[in-house]
């Protein structure tokens, strides 16, 4: 999962809350499992915690740190190795990333490493350009099913 459905899933005030929350549910009834990754979940927290004025959500260290827990119990988070790195590089360069697309060319890189082949993201063209995974919006899932 992207960061941007985790943050619709976690945050009921969201417009976005319900597509998230039922593609995900969708995923996990039709025996999916919903991964995790460490640089996800950083992203999370600094938009949870950024203020609202900024484009934050202005949650508290406490209440962000909790609903982290919460998604750590529920979703498996992908193994942090240091292989992570060296891919990463390799798609950076390969790909001539620069700029912000760097973060989700981590997430990609960690989804490599662990054999995760879909990303459930509300921003495909993200991760346009990675021909190892297959980008899932999750109007997709919700339309289908």
């Amino acid at each position: 999962m992207d960061t941007n459905v985790v943050l619709r899933l976690s945050n009921p005030s969201d417009e976005q809350h319900s597509l998230a929350t039922e593609a995900v549910a969708i995923l996990l009834i039709q025996a999916n499992e919903c991964y995790l990754t460490v640089q996800v979940l950083i992203e999370f927290w600094v938009v949870a915690t950024c203020p609202i004025d900024v484009n934050g959500l202005g949650w508290s260290v406490e209440q962000t740190h909790s609903i982290i827990n919460q998604l750590h119990d529920r979703f498996p988070l992908a193994e942090e190795v240091s292989q992570i790195f060296t891919n990463w590089l390799t798609l950076v360069s390969e790909n001539q990333i620069k700029g912000k697309r760097t973060h989700d060319a981590r997430i990609v890189a960690a989804m490599l490493v662990a054999g995760i082949s879909h990303v459930l993201t509300l921003n495909p063209s993200d991760f346009s350009g990675f021909a190892h995974i297959k980008i899932v919006h999750p109007k997709e899932i919700t339309t289908s099913a």
